[in-house]
């Protein structure tokens, strides 16, 4: 591994920790029963030394030659190999469970605070993102990093740490008590630590550049699984069964092969790291046998199941880089999210109420990345209460110039202001409050109809309010029919809904909001034409004091117009009413006699 991919890993490895601080206290208790449990080992091995000595004396004293016991604890210093070896293996026993427990519940706590606290982020910091930003990733992704990314991340924080601290001071124990035991059999094993250093080191790349496959691989089997749950009407009718099984079976396969090599690798690296301490103990127990000198059997014993010991605690701690190259990898992508700049908001103009006056000067805009223009010097103004359509060919640019107002995306060129105020003036939270957007797509939360249409910013408006702006959509005639009223769940994105009632629920949401300016991007284009009529009768009581901006393709939504802008290829071709257009027999006039209003299809939009 580099030097400076070394670096990097310290790095974010630190950065993580740094989220363990608030939890510095429970974790000190963690530490502690940690250190409780690796002290209990070499006291067990130890007691072997006792037990081998007691079969040839059971009645020897076991703290006999204690001087300071004699004189003031005698019946301890008095307690006899055959007593006090039971009894002590038992003491020990319920030390090192103290232990255990102290380590492991606290240590739990750390973890799941930490898991809530990284998933709380990444959500809150996904709310704040801009919209390309959702553009560019997948929402399979997206999840999987606040899932499976999140819980690999932990680990390396605090299992990877309880098993440094927990197997570490093992190794410490033990090594100090065989260094007290006989220093010069000791060091024998010394020397193979540099061994096991260059395997631990030259591994560690291994398993990160593994664990960064698997956690992509991960989040295309989350994508593709949300994109067939989200998608499944689609599926079914169109008999896709067979291509999703396959698509799914790929990414599943994918990600199988790619946890195989991980597991490959560590398969390798285990036994082989096993070998070198094994073949070191080897070395040691002849070494022992060799120069036994004057040590009784039990010393013996004791020092080899110590020695004993030693191999688990040090293949657990070489298996720690594994675990922290997971991490490493997991909270890279994590951290990638949660440096990415949010929306941008230098706004500082809050307005309580504003009169709707929508003027656009020499407007353009692209796309990042993309080398074409999407929109090019768009001009126009919109008086308050004033109506004006946006109409043209699919791909002409309508939908972009309504995702400019609220500033969903930010112009390169031009202005637009809102009551002669550029809308970067206002903050965000301000400048989207005065506008209510009803797009085609409509999106509803798995919550009740009322939770639906006062939603967010509407939250706690009354009933009566929310009733009314049910009625302005004619929605509350099948809202009234439905089992608990408007107490009853609509159903993922509203899926126990027909697409005509989504969308009625959608505008009584924007009714309810009662902003200056309104957005319509085909808003009624679910709508049959019975709704259709209830609703443009609603929409014409509505629009009354507030500038709309209607993107439609059915002439009756738009013949009313005061202005009709015709796009094309993101510039504005024509603008009068429907009457002057018609008579200009231009573009308007074209998209007109293909029977417009008669099929949706023609698109207009």
């Amino acid at each position: 591994m580099s030097n400076s991919t070394q670096q990097s890993s310290l790095k974010v490895y630190l950065r993580l920790l740094r989220y363990v601080v608030p939890y510095w206290g429970l974790f000190s208790i963690s530490l502690l029963g940690f250190l409780i449990f690796a002290s209990t080992q070499p006291m067990l091995g130890y007691m072997l030394k006792f037990f081998v000595d007691g079969l040839s004396n059971p009645n020897a004293g076991l703290f006999s030659e204690v001087p300071w016991l004699l004189e003031h604890a005698t019946w301890i210093a008095e307690l006899k190999l055959l007593q006090a070896v039971p009894l002590l293996i038992v003491l020990i026993a319920l030390w090192q469970g103290v232990g255990s427990f102290l380590g492991n519940y606290f240590l739990a706590k750390v973890s799941l605070g930490l898991v809530q606290d990284l998933r709380v982020a990444l959500f809150n910091s996904m709310l704040n993102l801009p919209n390309r930003y959702f553009d560019n990733h997948s929402s399979g992704h997206l999840i999987s990093r606040i899932t499976y990314n999140v819980t690999m991340v932990t680990g390396a924080a605090t299992d990877a740490i309880k098993v440094v601290v927990r197997e570490g001071m093992t190794v410490v124990f033990l090594f100090a008590t065989l260094l007290w035991m006989n220093w010069r059999l000791t060091l024998v094993m010394v020397a193979i630590l540099p061994i096991i250093g260059l395997m631990v080191t030259s591994t560690s790349k291994k398993f990160r550049k593994q664990s960064k496959k698997i956690q992509l691989a991960m989040g295309d089997v989350t994508h593709v699984t949300s994109e067939t749950i989200q998608g499944y009407r689609v599926v079914r009718s169109f008999g896709g069964e067979q291509y999703e099984q396959q698509r799914f079976f790929d990414a599943s396969e994918d990600n199988k092969n790619k946890q195989l090599k991980m597991v490959k690798t560590n398969a390798v690296y285990t036994p082989s790291l096993q070998l070198v301490i094994y073949s070191a103990m080897a070395v040691l127990m002849f070494l022992v046998l060799w120069l036994r000198g004057d040590a009784s059997a039990g010393d013996l014993v004791a020092y080899i199941t110590l020695a004993g010991l030693l191999p688990k605690p040090i293949r657990q701690l070489s298996e720690v880089s594994s675990t922290i190259q997971k991490g490493v990898a997991g909270a890279e992508s994590i951290f990638e999210q949660l440096d990415e700049a949010p929306e941008v908001d230098q706004g500082t103009q809050t307005r309580e109420r504003i009169s709707g006056r929508l003027e656009v000067r020499g407007l353009n805009f692209s796309y990042p990345g993309a080398e074409k223009p999407v929109l090019s010097d768009i001009s126009f103004s919109v008086e308050p209460g004033q109506m004006v359509a946006l109409v043209g060919r699919s791909g002409s640019g309508k939908s972009t110039l309504a995702n400019l107002i609220p500033r969903f995306y930010q112009h390169d060129q031009g202005q637009i202001l809102l009551d002669g105020l550029a809308i970067e003036e206002y903050t965000l939270r301000n400048l989207r409050r005065h506008i209510a957007l009803v797009t085609q797509h409509v999106t509803l939360f798995n919550d009740s109809v009322a939770n639906n249409i006062a939603y967010g910013d509407l939250a706690g408006a009354p009933l009566e309010a929310v009733q009314q702006a049910a009625r302005d959509a004619f929605a509350d005639e099948f809202i009234e029919k439905m089992p608990q009223g408007y107490d009853t769940l609509v159903g993922e994105n509203g899926v126990l809904l027909s697409g005509g009632q989504r969308q009625r629920l959608a505008i009584a949401r924007a009714l309810l909001k009662d902003a200056p300016l309104l957005v319509l991007d085909e808003a009624t284009s679910a709508l049959d034409t019975e709704s259709e009529r209830h609703i443009q009768g609603a929409l014409d009581r509505v629009m009354t004091g507030r500038t709309t901006l209607v993107i439609a393709h059915r002439l009756s939504t738009i013949e009313k117009a005061d202005l009709i802008l015709v796009m094309d290829q993101g510039r504005i071709v024509e603008r009068g009413t429907h009457t002057e257009l018609l008579a200009l027999n231009g573009f308007y006039a074209r998209l007109h006699a293909m029977g417009l209003d008669d099929s949706p299809a023609a698109d207009i939009a």
